[in-house]
């Protein structure tokens, strides 16, 4: 242990940054001898300024320059942002490595996506961790878009029988509306990277998943048998629920006093946006199921506020692991990118789903008809879902009557016992851990 050394380079994006802290924090929780030196952006730095590092005087963030576009508005040109991150950042992360304390670095944890890293162990000869900080079955879907392109026998976007995808290893059968987008939609110019940083993974000696293994058991079953790296599966990568120091946010205050089960918790992620014409039909909706709710309004807040009235609360931001675990909080609207389904699972709630972009339409498909906790509402041609539509959903996923309700809840506490039960000493998770820094550190 002494004398071991791991260096975190995440992609610089909040759905990037976040699991690849946690797991951070799950590594030094095990052995908080080992030092983590977390490399991103200046900008990056101060904005994670407010979150609290693990709690190990051996974790140290550092920064590079501030060498990509900045994280405020990088929606708005995803794939400039992109190639920016490809092609920029590999200089100065490299001569920042040269300025890192001692020891030497034992291993680089890298986000899949920056496959430059693999150049840089190379000629460092560190070993490197490749973390795919999305699901196992997205990893694989990618990895098997050979046969994506073999079979497909309908134009992209065409929805019937014949669009079913159930020949990839491991992967239960998917419409192919339901695969990443960008493998049929948007931002699909950037799929020759996202293709390459998949295959280069064999390039690495450890390939880590932010997943439990009894969730996705086949298909990563499936891919040990095809990949070389050794693979991993993590966990969750989920932040803890420490108690809080100081005063209550007003939103949990708010929580503490609402009925158990009653609060819709309402979030979009940090990155892409619903259409404006989409956006009013979910507020008209959520007005009109009566329900109350808390709203992440991301720049939204006072418009939120004035539209909705006092039923809910519109924020900003909130500690979103502790919302969802809230007693009373009764169902989650997500996105549905992968850190907000696993906190989803990991607090046992319903889940309503609204897909955008990339992993999230798969994500949403596992949600609804793989694990059965969800209720969709965006729809399969992307058309406009109306307000009284998400009402009527709206009022479904939060009824704790009828027996599809009841169904629906009983297969969310079943995933929350499965989470909890894979990350606890002894689980699944926890041991593919321990034997991860074993394998790394040789303790």
């Amino acid at each position: 242990m002494v004398g071991c050394h791991i260096v975190a380079l995440p992609y610089p994006g909040r759905g990037h940054i976040n699991p690849m802290l946690n797991l951070c924090h799950l590594i030094l929780h095990s052995h908080p001898d080992i030092t983590v030196s977390f490399i991103v952006t200046e900008e990056w730095l101060g904005l994670l300024s407010d979150t609290p590092p693990p709690p190990s005087p051996n974790f140290r963030f550092h920064a590079v320059p501030n060498v990509i576009p900045s994280e405020i508005g990088r929606g708005k040109d995803f794939i400039g942002f992109y190639n920016a991150v490809l092609t920029r950042l590999e200089a100065p992360v490299e001569q920042l490595l040269d300025c890192l304390p001692l020891p030497k670095p034992t291993l680089i944890i890298y986000d899949t996506y920056l496959t430059w890293v693999l150049d840089v162990g190379r000629r460092r000869n560190i070993p490197v961790a490749s973390f795919f900080t999305m699901s196992a079955t997205v990893f694989s879907i990618f990895h098997h878009y050979d046969l994506v392109s073999q079979h497909r026998r309908s134009p992209p976007g065409q929805i019937g029988e014949e669009n079913i995808v159930d020949y990839i290893p491991g992967v239960p059968p998917i419409r192919f509306t339901d695969l990443p987008t960008l493998i049929h939609g948007k931002c699909n110019e950037v799929l020759p990277q996202v293709l390459q940083a998949i295959q280069l993974t064999s390039k690495a000696q450890y390939l880590l998943f932010a997943s439990v293994y009894e969730l996705e058991s086949q298909v990563i079953d499936a891919l040990k048998q095809k990949i070389s790296p050794k693979i991993y599966s993590l966990g969750l990568a989920i932040p803890t629920l420490n108690s809080a120091v100081g005063e209550k946010p007003h939103y949990l205050k708010w929580l503490d006093a609402q009925q158990q089960d009653s609060v819709l918790y309402i979030s979009q992620g940090s990155f892409l946006s619903v259409s404006k014409a989409q956006f009013e039909e979910i507020v008209v909706g959520v007005i009109r199921s009566g329900i109350r709710f808390l709203w992440v309004g991301r720049g939204e807040e006072d418009l939120l506020q004035e539209k909705c009235g006092g039923r809910g609360i519109v924020v900003p931001w909130c500690d979103q692991l502790k919302v969802l675990s809230h007693p009373s909080v009764g169902g989650f609207w997500s996105h549905c990118g992968w850190n907000s389904t696993k906190e989803g699972a990991f607090a046992g709630l319903p889940m309503l789903t609204f897909p955008i972009f990339s992993d999230q339409v798969t994500n949403s498909k596992m949600v609804v008809e793989d694990w059965g906790f969800g209720m969709r509402v965006k729809k399969e041609d992307d058309s406009l879902v109306t307000g009284d539509e998400i009402a009527e959903l709206v009022l479904s996923v939060m009824d704790s009557e009828s027996s599809e309700a009841k169904e629906r809840r009983r297969r969310a506490k079943e995933m929350q016992e499965i989470c909890k039960s894979a990350s606890g000493l002894g689980g699944s998770s926890h041991l593919d851990l321990i034997a991860f820094i074993k394998d790394v550190c040789g303790c």
